[in-house]
């Protein structure tokens, strides 16, 4: 079966034949820029295809070995499938192949071959010794490896150890492309006639010509004019495969090496995020929350602190990170920590949430994806998590999110949230508690307003409308018409209560077809009357007719059956006359007329009304 996508990192000290290695399996020179070929190292990445026959082609990293190069061999190591560590026979282990080791262990590259070069300049006795070293200096981080010895000069192990990668790459799982899309950007140019033209590894997803892209962390968006991998012109760039896109809407200057081109909204930079942090022997006791370390991710490199109650050396621990600058991260993404001065790696790690809350506290170390799931879901408590996040904050296929989500019975879905059973049970007797509470406060009031109720408790609507849907199945609240009641709840007049209706009645019924205001009322009688309103025009025994003013039922039948006579030609009667007809002023005349057009008695025209009936 072929494995197309998969990714080969070099790594291994400055000299030692990496790049010749690359080119003799290849049939590439991955040393591109002048000042390389002067100087006879690799200073940027370099990247081959390497045609493996029946096992695909496999996308070949080329990386630094020079320790001042060291965190551009970061970039071409993170998001890599295997190694192919070289060590010179004639020198051996070196302080950089230490480093080089000690970075794929960082970055849990832990499958490859290890190829010994130059074994023409040495004897058997001395390869023998260096055999043995780099098996013991390997045997955590590689273990089983298998170890070739090799010749680009005479050929010789040239043919062993492309069957070793054979093997190696036989074994590594295949990605699948179903997934966000994401490509962290090593280089940007400008190609005549196809203007501008990024180049990367896909680290996840699919994206298919003609595609828009956004372009993080500046938000800009383009559109994927051409895709090539490998020098080959396809229709989409795929998980692994070394890839270069023509870009229509941005100048090279807008995608800068560190940019990501992603393809879902979930994506966005952030500035701190959690982590499982392991550091090298004898960094513990340097590393405090204020020190300042250079974070390495994909191709981005910013500066960084590392917050965490406890340092500890030789198991991961919990940490928050604290970025100088907005970087995009994906759960599970690995990284490299390393000082300014001297130029050290330190340590590195595992993300394990791109997007905490801003007083987050860490994590404890290794959680499971369920963990972590139910971690944040419940640190967000009645506000949920947008299920479209998840993907990004737990590095989890879509499909994959929603199996998870499906199979954790502590969280529920939404409609397009996911919020924690135990907030949504606290919740429900929340809504409760807040619409007794209204109750008390309003008794003649049908109910609680729903968009009051949200805003009381504090909650997103898809989940504070979860809460109060279960409540309504369950039979304790009533839910209709944007208000919220108790099962049992029914508005009732107590006797001075009964008292103030009576009177109320009598003085709009004295009034007329002009009565006062509720305001007028209320100072009438020496205390608010407005509830008391509401509820007897819910129980039909008076009409508003317009925000404060009510009339009873016989007088507003008395106005509405002399309209109706007033315009009984079916011609248009402007407002001045039916003014006259009514025996009303103009200030109650409008209101009422604007009351007539809303239910529908009255139709308005150019020049004044005409009856509809109703």
């Amino acid at each position: 079966m072929g494995c197309e996508g998969v990714i080969l990192g070099t790594a291994g000290h400055i000299d030692h034949g990496k790049t010749t290695l690359v080119h003799r399996l290849t049939g590439v020179d991955t040393d591109r820029l002048p000042e390389e070929k002067r100087r006879g190292i690799t200073i940027e990445l370099g990247f081959a295809p390497l045609d493996l026959g029946d096992a695909g082609i496999v996308g070949v990293v080329d990386v630094p070995g020079h320790e001042a190069f060291v965190r551009t061999m970061v970039a071409g190591a993170t998001g890599v499938d295997l190694a192919l560590l070289v060590v010179a026979a004639d020198e051996g282990i070196m302080p950089q192949t230490r480093e080089h080791i000690a970075i794929l262990d960082l970055l849990g590259v832990h499958a490859g071959v290890i190829a010994l070069t130059k074994v023409d300049l040495v004897d058997e006795e001395w390869l023998a010794l260096v055999e043995d070293e780099v098996r013991e200096t390997t045997a955590g981080i590689l273990p089983g490896a298998p170890i070739i010895a090799t010749s680009a000069k005479t050929g010789k192990g040239i043919d062993d150890l492309r069957a070793a990668l054979v093997g190696a790459v036989r074994r590594v799982a295949p990605r699948s492309d179903e997934d966000v899309f994401r490509l962290p950007v090593d280089r940007s140019f400008s190609v005549k006639g196809t203007g501008t033209v990024v180049t990367g590894t896909v680290w996840s997803g699919r994206l298919e010509k003609d595609e828009s892209v956004r372009i993080l962390p500046t938000n800009a968006v383009a559109r994927a004019r051409g895709i090539q991998t490998h020098g080959r012109v396809t229709q989409a760039a795929v998980p692994g495969a070394r890839t270069a896109i023509a870009l229509v809407g941005v100048e090279p200057v807008e995608v800068p090496r560190g940019s990501v081109l992603v393809d879902d909204p979930a994506w966005r930079p952030t500035t701190l995020a959690r982590a499982d942090v392991s550091v090298l022997p004898g960094v513990a006791a340097g590393l405090r929350p204020r020190t300042r370390v250079r974070f390495h991710v994909g191709t981005s490199e910013v500066g960084a602190r590392v917050v965490a109650k406890v340092v500890t050396e030789g198991a991961p621990f919990a940490a928050r990170l604290s970025f100088d600058e907005p970087v995009v991260l994906r759960a599970g993404d690995r990284f490299v920590l390393r000082t300014t001065s001297p130029l050290n790696t330190i340590g590195g790690g595992m993300i394990t949430d791109p997007y905490p809350p801003r007083r987050a506290r860490p994590w404890e170390p290794g959680l499971s994806a369920t963990a972590r799931l139910e971690r944040m879901i419940q640190e967000a408590s009645t506000l949920g998590v947008e299920v479209s996040e998840l993907p990004v904050r737990l590095g989890l296929s879509a499909a994959t999110v929603m199996d998870l989500v499906a199979n954790t019975p502590s969280v529920e879905l939404l409609g397009g949230r996911v919020a924690a059973r135990a907030v949504l049970d606290d919740l429900r007797g929340a809504l409760r508690s807040a619409v007794s509470e209204f109750h008390a406060a309003e008794p003649l009031e049908p109910g609680m307003a729903t968009q009051l109720l949200r805003s009381r408790l504090k909650g997103h609507p898809a989940v504070v409308d979860a809460a109060l849907e279960a409540e309504a199945r369950a039979g304790s609240l009533v839910s209709a018409g944007g208000i919220v009641r108790l099962a049992q709840w029914q508005p009732q007049l107590d006797e001075a209560g009964q008292r103030l209706a009576s009177a109320l009645l009598g003085a709009l019924d004295r009034a007329g077809i002009e009565p006062p205001t509720t305001e007028e009322l209320s100072q009438e009688f020496a205390t608010p009357v407005a509830a008391v309103a509401r509820y007897l025009e819910r129980r039909g025994e008076i009409v508003q007719v317009e925000h404060n003013r009510y009339y009873t039922l016989k007088h507003l039948t008395l106005l509405i059956n002399r309209v109706r006579e007033l315009l009984s030609s079916g011609q248009e009667v402007n407002p001045s006359a039916l003014r006259e007809g009514l025996g009303i002023s103009r200030k109650y005349l409008i209101p009422l007329l604007e009351y007539f057009d809303k239910v529908g008695h009255t139709v308005r025209g150019p020049t004044g009304r005409v009856w509809r009936g109703m």
